[in-house]
């Protein structure tokens, strides 16, 4: 894996971060990832407005990854990146929830169930057998199909510290899910329109068929900005099965090499800590402050705008953390399998919206 941009949605190793991330000497290591993450954002909205019809998330993802072909920055602007592509992502969510009520997240998380259900089953059980088609790695296996099924890098991240995989099955399986994180970005919106999807459609299948956070939230952006808030919603009760599958495997694997010094409380406790990712406890506490109605009108009506600029800039940082040495080095097999997982999940989606009459 590149040392100096780690893939986007990864999470820090436990004790990984041995500085304060609110010093001032750390506070400058991102000036330099932010800053060139906020030109491309400058551009990127420009030629939104002039083309609202590709949108400025777009943009800045094609932007970010194509001058990565001819650009190779300094490893200095790799703090700024990674903090752009993940904690700007991360605080846009947050900021969504000001504009949702207690009421509307439970009620979309209730009525997603069944679809999330059926792409989660379709993502592990059509990986189980794809990748012994393929006759792919297990470990590689395991981490694309979850990636695929639950919240991309940031469930391959949980689970490979569950099966203590290898750097290189790691870098394989997200630059596998990065692949078609990008063309679920760039194509999803397009057959939204395409088959007349309605907002809240949409948002469900952006929330279940699209892998990582930043590509639902910027593909929804793309469709309509009513679908934003319904594909979050989705999506944060997606990423909640990275607990109990991590847990899952994490006891199987314990009864199967028989550690009687790590009880099944002691590896559920660890698992709750490395696969719960902290954000949607924020954009929960963001929601109820909402609910409250202590959260003035005028905050409301720019929420939408400033969460889009944010998702913008964290698009532009997620293109420049394109590796496609890394794409070229994970292999036919995986890409494979990534694309057959990706048409299956969406297809899943698309086929619950039908048969569930969802509208």
């Amino acid at each position: 894996m590149d040392p100096n941009i780690t893939p986007p949605d990864t999470e820090q190793a436990d004790g990984d971060v041995v500085q304060n991330r609110f010093s001032p000497s750390h506070l400058m290591t991102l000036i330099p990832g932010v800053g060139v993450a906020a030109v491309i954002t400058a551009i990127a909205t420009y030629l939104g407005h002039l083309f609202p019809i590709v949108g400025s998330p777009v943009f800045a993802i094609l932007i970010g990854a194509i001058s990565t072909i001819f650009i190779k920055l300094p490893s200095s602007f790799a703090p700024g990146v990674r903090f752009t592509s993940r904690g700007i992502l991360q605080a846009s969510v947050v900021l969504l929830g000001l504009g949702l009520s207690l009421s509307q997240v439970l009620r979309v998380g209730a009525s997603s169930l069944p679809v999330l259900a059926g792409t989660l089953l379709a993502a592990i059980g059509g990986g189980f057998l794809v990748g012994r088609l393929l006759k792919i790695e297990p470990d590689i296996s395991l981490l694309v199909s979850v990636g695929t099924g639950i919240c991309g890098a940031s469930a391959i991240a949980a689970m490979s510290a569950t099966i203590a995989a290898t750097e290189s099955e790691i870098a394989y399986s997200i630059a596998t899910i990065f692949t078609f994180n990008v063309a679920a970005v760039l194509t999803f919106p397009l057959l939204g329109h395409l088959i007349g999807m309605s907002s809240r459609s949409f948002g469900l299948f952006a929330g279940t068929a699209v892998n990582d956070m930043s590509s639902v939230v910027a593909a929804a952006t793309v469709f309509s900005g009513a679908s934003v808030g319904y594909a979050v919603i989705v999506k944060l009760t997606r990423t909640l099965a990275i607990v109990p599958l991590t847990v899952g495997t994490a006891l199987i694997r314990q009864r199967r090499h028989e550690d009687p010094a790590s009880s099944s409380l002691a590896v559920f406790s660890r698992q709750i800590r490395k696969g719960f990712p902290p954000f949607i406890l924020f954009f929960l506490l963001a929601v109820v402050v909402s609910s409250i109605g202590i959260v003035p009108t005028f905050v409301r009506v720019h929420v939408s705008t400033v969460a889009t600029v944010m998702i913008t800039a964290a698009l532009a940082a997620i293109g420049l953390s394109i590796r496609f040495d890394q794409i070229r080095r994970a292999g036919f097999k995986p890409l494979a399998m990534g694309a057959i997982l990706w048409v299956l999940v969406a297809a899943t989606s698309l086929s619950l919206q039908t048969f569930l009459h969802i509208k």
